[in-house]
């Protein structure tokens, strides 16, 4: 462990991130399943957002924030897992004590802001089903831009709060975290100063960014069930409920899993199940993402058929 003497103590420069086993053979499978999930992941983001931008009846609102959605997900997960990768195969676990600040900064952020935006989503399909003559004229590629910018703006300064309290804090040891990458709790744990400051700032937003989103939500949802059972036909309620299916289902798998992690018991014997439970909103939601989007989505379908269909300039 490297050492700097500061103030008459003696203070970290580094973490160790302790990861998910020490047998060789479980790490490499581990490791192959991993990289293989983050490709997946990676791919199928980049084909939503490549698909949505050069596909003009895309264009919509819906897939507007689709796509903020997809890169959300491709630097959500490209902040953690290729540190996890080195983890696992090479026994890389020491991080920077900066580094480690900046990838819970991201993280932070990044979880913040997909919070807002399923909220922002979950408002857009309101007013498509709810107000569906109105929604043009509510709905406009201003408000979207507006709505989009101020999800990221607000989580990324409102996280910048709780870096810059963990920042001044002083790691004096011990430096191992029992986890694969770094998480709020276990860096507040670690200091040797008096946090109570940084926690009573940190709780109360990270609570807000989550829960107050959540409750848009199930509002919007409590409204959009409200307005599919005035529809008379079976059709029309199966054709209404297909336009939110998708988001609704991410939106369960998120929180589902958000709920999983930060509500376990924090005892030592729970802390494999928070390791698992955290790989499901880091891999499992971000893989599904796409897949979930274009499984039962015409629009999807559509656009990647003529794709799939031009032939390269050289074959014509």
């Amino acid at each position: 462990m490297v050492i700097l003497s500061w103030e008459n103590q003696s203070t970290i420069v580094e973490f160790v991130l302790r990861g998910f086993s020490s047998i060789r053979q479980l790490n490499i499978f581990l490791f192959m399943m991993f990289l293989v999930f983050y490709i997946l992941i990676v791919s199928g983001n980049i084909l939503i957002v490549l698909l949505v931008l050069f596909n003009h009846h895309l264009h919509t609102p819906m897939y507007y924030f689709l796509v903020n959605l997809s890169f959300l997900e491709i630097w959500y997960t490209s902040n953690i897992v290729p540190k996890m990768l080195l983890i696992i195969i090479a026994e890389q676990k020491t991080i920077s004590v900066a580094g480690c600040l900046v990838q819970f900064y991201f993280f932070g952020s990044l979880a913040a802001t997909e919070c807002l935006l399923l909220a922002v989503m979950s408002y857009d399909r309101y007013l498509a089903i709810c107000q569906p003559l109105h929604y043009p004229i509510l709905m406009t590629g201003p408000l979207c831009i507006r709505l989009a910018a101020c999800s990221w703006l607000c989580c990324f300064l409102l996280t910048a709060i709780t870096m810059v309290l963990l920042s001044r804090q002083t790691f004096c040891g011990p430096n191992e975290i029992d986890h694969f990458f770094c998480d709020f709790t276990p860096l507040v744990h670690l200091s040797c100063v008096d946090t109570s400051l940084t926690e009573t700032i940190a709780y109360p937003t990270s609570s807000a960014v989550t829960l107050v989103p959540f409750l848009l939500i199930t509002a919007s949802y409590a409204c959009i069930l409200a307005a599919i059972l005035r529809i008379p036909s079976g059709t029309g309620q199966q054709k209404a409920f297909s336009t939110c299916s998708s988001h609704l289902t991410m939106v369960t798998m998120f929180y589902g899993t958000l709920i999983a992690t930060y509500l376990v018991p924090s005892a030592d014997s729970s802390q494999h199940l928070r390791k698992g439970s955290s790989l499901l909103y880091i891999i499992l939601t971000p893989m599904f993402n796409p897949i979930i989007y274009s499984l039962r989505n015409r629009d999807i379908h559509e656009a990647l058929r003529k794709c799939l269909s031009k032939k390269p300039g050289f074959l014509r």
